[in-house]
């Protein structure tokens, strides 16, 4: 594990590692400490009472978020005619079919999301093994395999999130940079663990939301109070 700066240390002593903070006290405490000279992501952690490995206890989706996430997104399409029209219009950053493709395969991977028309697959299906292990394969239950591209495309670049929960349980996301305002990011906050809560798979037992907590990029996470999490 690596040492902790002094500042870090600093940093961890004013959490209390013990007490559950209210919401609107975690976040003001997370964008307090969020003191470097980048503009921090502030993220949320939900420790979930699920075994991914199982598939009835899997949690995938997407959330919008109604803030925005204050990151640049890069989104490829592929698509042809009309469709490719309709990205380019809606601002993707890069449209094609399979020249798209080749360069993917070349390793120009430069993209944030990858959305796909259906007639598309055929040639996206090639781009598994490349695509896959970064989590970008398109996918219909994502909304990244659609024939409404521009919104996809305005979906992914205006604060849309997606979020799958990893073997240990943990599901984690980026909600906004510490710059936001505390309101903007407990609205954010408030969406993304409300779609977390809906997105409860039907294997799950027991308790499914079991800790929270928000961080910055480099601060210490600081506990929410599951109390003031609706359906938790």
């Amino acid at each position: 594990m690596a040492k902790l700066t002094k500042k870090q240390k600093a940093q961890a002593g004013s959490v209390d590692r013990e007490k559950l903070y209210g919401v609107d006290e975690a976040i003001g405490l997370v964008k307090s400490l969020a003191t470097s000279k980048f503009d921090e992501t502030v993220e949320v952690a939900m420790n979930l009472g699920v075994d991914p490995r199982h598939a009835d206890q899997m949690v995938r989706g997407v959330v919008n978020l109604p803030k925005g996430t204050g990151k640049t997104v890069r989104v490829a399409v592929f698509a042809k005619g009309a469709k490719a029209d309709e990205a380019t219009g809606a601002g993707a950053d890069k449209v094609g079919a399979e020249d798209l493709m080749e360069e993917m395969q070349a390793g120009k991977l430069d993209y944030d999301r990858v959305i796909a028309t259906p007639d598309m697959m055929g040639v996206v299906g090639r781009l598994g093994k490349v695509l896959g292990p970064k989590g970008l394969m398109p996918n219909p239950k994502l909304g990244t395999v659609t024939m409404d591209v521009a919104k996809a495309v305005t979906d992914a670049k205006s604060g849309q999130v997606e979020f799958r929960v990893e073997k240990a349980g943990i599901i984690h996301a980026g909600i906004g940079k510490a710059s936001f305002s505390e309101g903007d990011l407990k609205d954010n906050f408030n969406a993304f663990v409300d779609a977390i809560v809906k997105a409860k798979p039907t294997g799950a037992k027991g308790k499914f939301v079991q800790k929270v907590s928000v961080s910055s990029s480099m601060g210490p996470g600081v506990k929410v109070d599951l109390a003031e999490i609706a359906g938790a």
